[in-house]
């Protein structure tokens, strides 16, 4: 018997526990330390790889901002291609735009599947949504429907009117005075993104009433438990640590309580039989109904794709407002030059409308240089390899995960001159994008998996920054500089600014 073995005040020790637990991972460690080599006929070169430990690999090197951890290592281990370990799951890090390219356009489709999280499982309806589910016909047909239905070209016109109407609202509201007004830009842009989602999703606004305010808390907790780390996905005999500080009590209220939301709004509209115009909502119902579909869309899948519309939609375009916003008070000349070309065309309109957009050729630099140093989603979802294949000569395993850094790449100086130094200038002659061909600027990814609200969100950014600009000054309280603005990111999915934003609008005279 070991405890016969053992000697008294070391049984009667707290250490006990912890000296069984060296005993019993003695074999593990030295397996670790000493690993057998097999013979193969073909030698497999794998990516480099930074030094792990045992069990954990390298978790313990990911820290509160993962793609900036991701960037440090791959500068010693792999610039193009890094290989780690989070737990027991092998993963590759992908950190350049040549790399990027071999993995989701040259690759796309062995990589077009996504890793399984027990948090998204539990959250999106067993994975049924678009953003996560299996790659297959499933897949194939509810990204053609959502694409189709609400994220088209046609479609993102016909919500036109609704992001006008709420940008105005905005604007109204805070240009009431004619005096400089003290504004939380952070609070009033989640609003807004939400009023415009809820509108072309659910067909009204959910934000005020008691209603509206669990909503809006729901979407948080969502979005946060999203960005969470699951440590039973990684080390599965670890798994009973989420029960025990909470976290699966957490997902499972967060769950229930957004199932039954969204649950009540389908039924609203199942119950009003489609009176005025068609929203999202309306239109998946019909398709439903229609039942001329080769995969079954039933109510569950209805609601994750709700929630795919804020989870994508809302918190993102939000983000890349504030950063916009925050970059132009930091760099007078950039916001100057930018109300120059606004105000410019706009010759004394009091308000800019989506008629003007394409003349302003600076406000789209200016968003793609925020989109460059500040990606809303670092590190988008992750990729899954479905098959053995190799990539830059290396050789990545059937289920490696795949790991983009957008970030790490929109500031990659083989790809950009003085990448830290916002400067708009750069677009301004350049034919890159955001849309998922020139893999130097990938904030929503790319390939099958490509984030498919492009347009939507692109539109509302576009409305509301101009507006910004054109009716007001706008100044950093307190005296303070705009180099003095904290530039701390949060933690978690989408990476907002620590600090809320706030500011000093002062409404300009429209002659």
């Amino acid at each position: 018997m070991l405890e016969q073995q053992m000697p008294l005040f070391l049984l009667q020790s707290s250490l006990f526990p912890l000296l069984l637990f060296f005993l019993f991972s003695l074999p593990f460690l030295f397996k670790w330390l000493f690993p057998t080599k097999t013979t193969t006929t073909t030698e497999k070169t794998l990516p480099p790889s930074p030094p792990r430990l045992p069990i954990i690999g390298n978790l313990h090197q990911l820290g509160l901002y993962p793609h900036r951890s991701l960037l440090s290592l791959a500068n010693h281990h792999g610039r193009h291609l890094m290989m780690i370990h989070l737990g027991s799951s092998p993963a590759v890090v992908v950190s350049s735009a040549a790399a990027a390219r071999e993995v989701m356009k040259t690759h796309d489709l062995v990589f077009a599947n996504r890793p399984e999280f027990r948090i998204n499982r539990k959250l999106l309806y067993d994975l049924k949504d678009v953003s996560v589910a299996p790659y297959g016909e499933y897949w194939r047909q509810l990204k053609s429907i959502f694409m189709l239905q609400l994220l088209s070209n046609k479609r993102v016109q016909s919500n036109r009117a609704v992001r006008e109407e709420e940008t105005a609202l905005m604007m109204k509201f805070e240009s009431s005075s004619s005096s400089p007004t003290l504004l939380n830009l952070s609070e009033k842009f989640a609003e807004l993104t939400n009023d415009v989602a809820c509108r072309a999703a659910f067909g009204k606004k959910y934000r005020v009433g008691e209603r509206g305010e669990k909503f809006q808390r729901l979407l948080r907790d969502f979005v946060g438990l999203l960005g969470g780390f699951d440590i039973g996905d990684f080390i599965p005999w670890l798994g009973w640590v989420s029960c025990v500080n909470g976290r699966n009590a957490e997902v499972n209220r967060v769950a229930k309580e957004l199932d039954e939301f969204l649950d009540g709004v389908v039924q609203e509209h199942m119950e009003s039989g489609g009176e005025g115009k068609e929203d999202f909502v309306d239109t998946m119902l019909r398709i439903q109904k229609d039942n001329k579909l080769s995969i079954s869309i039933d109510r569950d899948s209805i609601k994750a794709l709700l929630l795919d519309v804020f989870a994508g939609g809302t918190d993102t375009t939000a983000t890349v407002l504030e950063w916009a916003m925050t970059q132009l008070m930091r760099t007078p000349r950039v916001m100057k030059k930018l109300q120059d070309e606004i105000r410019g065309i706009a010759q004394g309109k009091p308000n800019i409308t989506e008629d003007d957009l394409e003349k302003f050729h600076y406000l789209k630099a200016v968003l793609k240089e925020t989109l460059r140093l500040h990606p809303p989603v670092p590190l988008p979802i992750p990729r899954e390899a479905s098959q053995d294949i190799t990539v830059m000569g290396y050789h990545i395993a059937a289920k490696t995960i795949v790991i983009i850094n957008a970030w790490a790449i929109g500031r990659d100086p083989a790809s950009w001159e003085n990448p830290e130094e916002f400067w708009p200038e750069r677009f301004l002659n350049s034919s890159i994008d955001f849309k998922g061909h020139d893999f130097e600027l990938i904030p929503f990814g790319a390939g099958r998996r490509g984030c498919p609200g492009i347009s939507f969100a692109m539109a509302t950014n576009e409305i509301v920054l101009a507006n910004l600009v054109h009716k007001f000054d706008w100044k950093v309280p307190n005296g303070l500089k705009g180099e003095d603005l904290d530039m701390t990111e949060s933690t978690g999915l989408t990476i907002h600014r620590k600090v809320p934003l706030l500011a000093v609008a002062t409404p300009r005279p429209v002659f």
